[in-house]
């Protein structure tokens, strides 16, 4: 399809969504289409598979969902596949407005949540299911749920469920679905093992790929510290110090995404952890407080690089980068959404220098680089240069002294100094 007309060209009621979702839509301040929107939703509505590769915050939901709905007000049921509770929770908010004007009840089926309840809200027919793949698989094996009127059937963030080890969990979903249906895969990247999925599975699928795997958010402002691992927590303090707004900080643990979590509240600041160690209700009200502004900061692990869909976060800051290159595009997409303006802060430790060009090599750019406020010693020299004492060289300036923390604000501070990192 065309993605070169004026946007004026493309409204919703161009792509043939019907009267009373366009009315929901506007009610919203939904008018204008996605990209990823405006090339799938016509297809879909034509009954046909889609693969559709976008990264997240690009519309996807209202890709798959303004189609999904309009084959459901001629009967049957639709089931949503997705990787995180999250997700599966985010997914239904967006849809609950247009479901319930069309009298379409949904239900969620997540990991943590009481299975009697889940139970219950089955015995109220509900037409739309949103699941995540290990709970739905209790219900299917209990025999409390059927999937026998599925007919459409949405993978959403596939990529993500094979990554996590949902594929077991997935092929036992699909052999419960009818092969008489109409499937929806959604990701954000095209790994092999998508492939594989979608031959096996879909018909002729079409696909749509509105941006090339590994791009980023076109208004993240995105830099790189080079910072030794102990001067992590006094750039990160001078960081929310010196900036405003909400901020997502990133951890590869849980241990460490607890551990910053009292570091940043210790600082004074209002702050929130997500991850998998956390109990469901625990996790909403880590997102919704943060949603709120409850809390300033959330700190997270990977589970949160594509779970979270909250607008107008100021900063993501990679404490420690992703062991996975393409998580630190998801990651870094939390900030700048829906075309507004953001900024990635990263640390890397020197060591760190071949993830770094992994991670520039995915996104086809180079990241913007900026040293530590202490003086680093020099990785290439050789090592008995670097343990010999240089008497004609004042020692290093601790990261904390002022020096250095006035030398860290000028690159660090507020947009709105005149040193700053404003644009």
């Amino acid at each position: 399809m065309d993605n070169s007309l004026s946007p004026s060209g493309h409204t919703f009621q161009d792509l043939g969504v019907d009267e009373v979702l366009l009315r929901v839509l506007l009610a919203r301040g939904i008018s204008v289409p996605t990209p990823i929107q405006r090339q799938a939703i016509p297809i879909a509505l034509e009954g046909k598979d889609v693969v559709g590769i976008a990264q997240t915050g690009t519309g996807k939901t209202l890709a798959f969902g303004i189609p999904l709905l309009q084959k459901l007000s001629k009967g049957g049921r639709a089931l949503i596949v997705l990787p995180t509770r999250e997700l599966a929770t985010q997914v239904e908010e967006a849809l609950l407005p247009l479901a319930q004007v069309l009298n379409i009840r949904t239900a969620v089926f997540i990991g943590g949540a009481s299975m009697y309840k889940q139970r219950e809200m089955l015995r109220r027919n509900p037409r739309i299911l949103i699941a995540t793949p290990g709970r739905l698989n209790d219900h299917l094996e209990q025999g409390t749920v059927t999937l026998k009127e599925v007919v459409v059937l949405v993978l959403d963030e596939a990529d993500r469920m094979l990554d996590m080890g949902f594929k077991p969990q997935i092929e036992r979903i699909l052999r419960h679905v009818p092969r008489e249906r109409q499937t929806m895969l959604f990701s954000a990247t095209m790994p092999q093992q998508i492939l594989q999925l979608a031959n096996h599975h879909m018909r002729s699928p079409l696909r749509i790929e509105v941006a090339p795997t590994g791009t980023t958010a076109a208004k993240v402002e995105q830099e790189l510290v080079i910072v030794r691992r102990e001067e992590k927590m006094p750039l990160l303090t001078t960081i929310l110090t010196e900036n405003q707004g909400s901020v997502l900080i990133f951890s590869r643990t849980k241990y460490g995404a607890k551990k910053i979590t009292r570091s940043v509240q210790d600082m004074g600041h209002r702050a929130a952890e997500i991850h998998s160690n956390r109990s469901l209700a625990q996790r909403r009200e880590a997102l919704e407080g943060f949603k709120s502004g409850r809390y300033r900061v959330l700190v997270a692990t990977d589970i949160a690089s594509r779970g979270i869909d909250v607008s107008n976060i100021a900063i993501v800051i990679n404490y420690d980068l992703p062991d996975d290159p393409a998580d630190y595009v998801h990651r870094i997409g939390r900030t700048a959404r829906a075309g507004k303006e953001g900024r990635a802060i990263s640390f890397a430790t020197p060591e760190q220098m071949g993830n770094i060009r992994d991670i520039e090599r995915l996104i086809r750019s180079p990241i913007r680089r900026r040293t530590s406020p202490r003086p680093l010693t020099n990785p290439t020299l050789p090592i008995h240069r670097q343990e010999t004492p240089n008497h004609s060289t004042p020692p290093s300036t601790p990261a904390h002294h002022p020096d250095n923390r006035r030398q860290f604000r000028r690159s660090y501070g507020g947009r709105g100094r005149r040193s700053g990192g404003g644009r």
